[in-house]
């Protein structure tokens, strides 16, 4: 399948290519870092064939593609003319809050390795899995090169954080790499583990074997070495990224091309084995050592919470904060119990796509029921929550309990995972024990995933859920009974037909006034148009429909908008409010701009209009109403930006 045109269509409405400081794509979306997010037609992409929804979460702009999302991803990058990675006008872009920023820095890092990490995670588990199935021995040739293929990017690690890290945190990529490598280096990763010097902090929780000395000052070395953490190198390439900006402005042009790597490799690793790698190993013991002791208190409440916010964790993105802590794990304790109780979330929520696949009765929810199975079974849920049970509401609550029943009893059997790889029906062999013979809990795990699948379809096709297509909500709303045919949605009422022509949403959040009641004959007349009017609550005008901007007056009091539809909107804010010649306004939007529903179009200052004597009532007409049969006001006496506010029928 060509995706040129969904691309072309990508950039124009994320603000075109010039307001993108950068792009990355994880499994199922397109992660934008914007230089302003309002240029964006959220609602338009929302909408768009080909897009499953938008998200903003962690100072990033996540338009949710699905699994031909690297396709999708590689066509942004051509059309664009884009590199893919973070440039220097990141600094420009939102910063967010402390807390997104962290989840913005974790999912940069993790992102670009999650395939092959996955990938890496599955060989290795399935080479358990032929050894406890006794196909081959541990001796075998076969048995070693799987092993070493699953095993080199768990091995290497370091050396793959050191470069998308340090790709994130814009230090030059190898001087990444040659500090993850400096930590696996054989000759002192052979240390690691052997008879230390002496032991630093001894009898504490921070005691530390002291496998050698740089210039007299002791180097501690975890047990295990470097091999498989997360948090040293991470540290380290975040240290070197301001070593090497501090370089850069004081080292002369004519020798910086290899004097400043000189100088920061020089300051960087030493104080990376000497200072940070030891204070990242102590706060990896402490973190590992505080989940489990919460853990401990109640494996099944532990469980049952974790299982049960995993998938809304997954759609703000705040799943990364537990990705370093489930690596901690597995790297200090050789198996990690937190991630192990999200493991049936997937499953519960593929079971109630099976559910509604089943109960529905709409021929596109089945069509797109299918592939949101089949994906789903393989742990690719964004399809399925994005598309289908999130705007059902109903199946997506009862995947959240399933998930969070499935984590109580992985809990209570205190299972746990040995390495991170496949997800879904692939995800089973993560939790096969190297140390151990036979399979362990993994029928188990089979029984649970199985029990809730089941549990999804069954409770989701009983409790039932509303339609996700074929249902008129505005008209349903108003008490009228709705279908749908070809044309459009047929709304009946007072005994009379009319085929819906187009759903207006409210353009600001406010009470609803009738036209009759504002103070001014053009408007309470109908000589305007019909429409309705709200005395609003903030100063945020959005659009109501998809269309072009007609008419923007120059003191931006009233706008005009033409529906892709042909329906035509005049939204004027106030009464008199010309009369401000423009204080108090700021148009977001110019003529001849394509814009979507929910687009910010102006912003005004209720005071300043309210100070000079002005009536904020904002009247919103249709000025060709006259071409259609009419227009059906909400019975709502308050609505919000982007509720109902009116239906033009024919």
């Amino acid at each position: 399948m060509a995706y040129e045109e969904l691309a072309r269509k990508i950039l124009d409405n994320v603000g075109g290519k010039e307001n993108i400081n950068s792009v990355t794509h994880c499994i199922t979306r397109l992660r934008f870092k914007l230089k302003d997010e309002n240029k964006a037609n959220t609602e338009l992409l929302k909408n768009m064939d080909g897009v499953v929804t938008v998200m903003k979460s962690g100072g990033q702009y996540q338009v949710v593609i699905g699994n031909h999302v690297p396709d999708v991803y590689a066509q942004v990058l051509e059309e664009g003319n884009l590199s893919g990675e973070s440039s220097s006008a990141d600094a420009d872009g939102p910063k967010g809050s402390l807390f997104d920023r962290f989840i913005d820095l974790i999912s940069g890092i993790f992102q670009p390795v999650l395939g092959v990490l996955a990938a890496s995670g599955m060989i290795k588990g399935f080479n358990a899995l032929f050894i406890a199935l006794g196909v081959m021995t541990e001796t075998s040739g076969t048995y070693q090169i799987l092993n070493a293929t699953g095993d080199a990017l768990f091995y290497f690690f370091p050396i793959i954080l050191g470069y998308t890290a340090a790709k994130k945190l814009n230090l030059a990529p190898f001087i990444g790499m040659t500090i993850g490598a400096a930590l696996v280096y054989p000759g002192i990763a052979g240390l690691a583990g052997g008879e230390p010097l002496y032991m630093l902090f001894e009898g504490t929780i921070l005691e530390s074997p002291v496998a050698l000395e740089f210039l007299g000052i002791p180097v501690m070395l975890p047990i295990a070495g470097y091999g498989t953490t997360v948090i040293p190198v991470i540290l380290g390439v975040f240290f070197a990224s301001k070593v090497e900006k501090l370089m850069k402005k004081v080292i002369p042009d004519v020798v910086k091309l290899f004097i400043v790597p000189f100088t920061t490799l020089l300051i960087v690793i030493p104080a990376t084995f000497i200072v940070i790698g030891p204070i990242a190993t102590w706060m990896g013991n402490l973190i590992g050592a505080a989940t489990l002791a919460v853990y401990g208190l109640s494996p099944m409440l532990a469980g049952l919470l974790i299982g049960g916010f995993w998938q809304i964790f997954v759609i703000f993105g705040l799943h990364w904060g537990l990705v370093p802590v489930a690596f901690n794990n597995l790297a200090t304790l050789g198996y990690d119990p937190i991630l192990a109780t999200t493991f049936i979330a997937s499953f519960a929520q593929t079971g109630v796509i099976i559910g509604v696949l089943l109960k529905t009765k709409e021929k596109k929810l089945k069509t797109l029921s299918i592939p949101a199975i089949i994906s789903g079974l393989f742990g690719v849920t964004e399809p399925a929550i994005y598309g289908i049970s999130l705007p059902l509401v109903k199946p997506f609550v009862i995947s959240v309990i399933g998930g969070a029943l499935g984590g109580a009893v992985l809990g209570a059997l205190n299972v746990s995972g040995y390495t991170v790889g496949g997800l879904g029906v692939f995800g089973y062999t993560n939790f096969l024990n190297p140390a151990e013979p036979g399979l362990g809990m993994v029928p188990w795990i089979v029984l649970i995933s199985i029990a809730g699948l089941i549990f999804g379809a069954v409770v989701t096709y009983i409790v039932g859920f509303g339609t996700l297509f074929e249902e008129n909500e505005v008209a349903t709303a108003q008490g009228v009974e709705a279908d749908t045919n070809v044309e459009g949605a047929i709304i009946q009422a007072n005994g009379e037909t009319y085929i819906e022509k187009e759903v207006l949403a409210s353009v600001m959040e406010g009470n609803v006034v009738s036209l009759s009641e504002v103070k001014d004959e053009a408007f309470s007349s109908g000589a305007m148009g019909k429409g309705i009017a709200i005395e609003p609550l903030d100063g945020r005008v959005v659009s109501p429909v998809t269309g072009t901007v007609s008419a923007l007056f120059p003191t931006h009091h009233a706008i005009g908008i033409k529906s892709d539809e042909g329906v035509e909107v005049l939204i004027h804010i106030g009464m008199d409010t010309v009369q401000l010649d423009g204080k108090g306004f700021t148009a977001h939007v110019k003529v001849g701009d394509q814009i979507g529903v929910g687009q910010l179009l102006i912003e005004c200052d209720l005071d300043v209009i309210r100070d000079a004597g002005f009536s904020t009532i904002t009247p919103v007409i249709v000025t060709n109403s006259d071409e259609y049969l009419d227009v059906v006001t909400t019975d709502e006496t308050a609505v919000k930006s982007a509720d109902h506010l009116m239906t033009v029928v024919i």
